[in-house]
């Protein structure tokens, strides 16, 4: 018990300490002495004696409390991993900012797509990127406000649909159970689309050259297109693709449908027509 107080770090570096602090005052008092006797300043001498204690003295400390420096790195240790895992979350959101500001994807104002979500982006903060969720069939914005953790944009594909805030690459189907030749209404459709879109030509022209500069790319448009074709099931479809104004998209999708539907009717009418005067003659004869 009482060999256990002796060795106690504690009292032991005390005895350490006023043992290096004697030897330095003895240090001194020799130093001066030999200077007067001899008439020399040797104090550098003495002052490098001084350091060499210090230093044995520092090494003798941590010797002696390497046991207890040992469990306090491991306790600091086990706390910074505690820390580490409780705020985990919240330090890849720092360095998902960090990841925003480097590569800047996209800016405040931008339309982009993050995972399954579309939305212009309203702010940017060190822990959330904030957006007005857009639903992109009608390109409205749903009056809903999306808050994204900004570690999410590190493992999530970002896509800057900024050039969909001005023109679009609407595209819409319309399908039809009936079965008959479309193809006589195929022109008067292309007209109308290209009339349609006859005001903003010049504009959609310059817009859609930008684009494929930036893109480096070819992209559809700027004149509209029609695909006639069937679904899986066999039901006929037309397929419209249109490079148009953002704003002008739906109402051009209107107008577009409204001319199919009579056009297609009309055509419809003349099928009946044509099928009931074969089944007149076939009947007469």
């Amino acid at each position: 018990m009482i060999t256990d107080i002796l060795l106690h770090p504690f009292l032991v570096s005390i005895v350490m300490l006023s043992f290096a602090l004697g030897l330095k005052v003895l240090v001194d008092k020799l130093a001066r002495n030999r200077a007067e006797k001899k008439d020399k300043d040797i104090r550098y001498i003495a002052h490098n004696i001084k350091h060499f204690i210090n230093f044995v003295l520092v090494l003798s400390l941590l010797f002696v409390w390497s046991t207890e420096i040992q469990n306090f790195a491991l306790s600091i240790a086990a706390f910074a991993v505690a820390i580490v895992l409780a705020t985990r979350e919240f330090i890849q959101c720092v360095i998902g900012f960090f990841y925003l500001v480097t590569t800047r994807p996209f800016r405040v104002g931008d339309w982009v797509q993050v995972g399954e979500y579309y939305g212009e982006v309203a702010e940017t903060d060190w822990i959330k990127t904030t957006m007005h969720e857009i639903d992109m069939h009608t390109y409205q914005f749903s009056r809903k406000t999306i808050y994204i953790p900004n570690n999410k944009l590190i493992t999530s594909p970002i896509k800057n649909l900024n050039y969909v805030k001005r023109f679009a690459t609407h595209s819409f189907c319309i399908v039809r159970k009936e079965s008959f030749n479309p193809y006589p209404i195929y022109d008067t459709l292309s007209v109308k689309a290209k009339m349609y879109c006859e005001e903003f030509e010049e504009l959609a022209t310059r817009y859609n050259s930008i684009i494929e500069r930036k893109l480096d790319a070819k992209i559809s448009g700027p004149a509209p297109e029609i695909h006639f074709g069937t679904t899986e099931l066999g039901e006929f479809r037309a397929r419209f693709t249109l490079f148009c104004p953002t704003e002008q998209a739906l109402d051009i999708e209107h107008k577009l449908t409204e001319c199919f539907m009579a056009l297609w009717y009309e055509e419809e009418m003349k099928h009946k027509i044509a099928l009931s005067e074969v089944n007149n003659q076939a009947t007469s004869s």
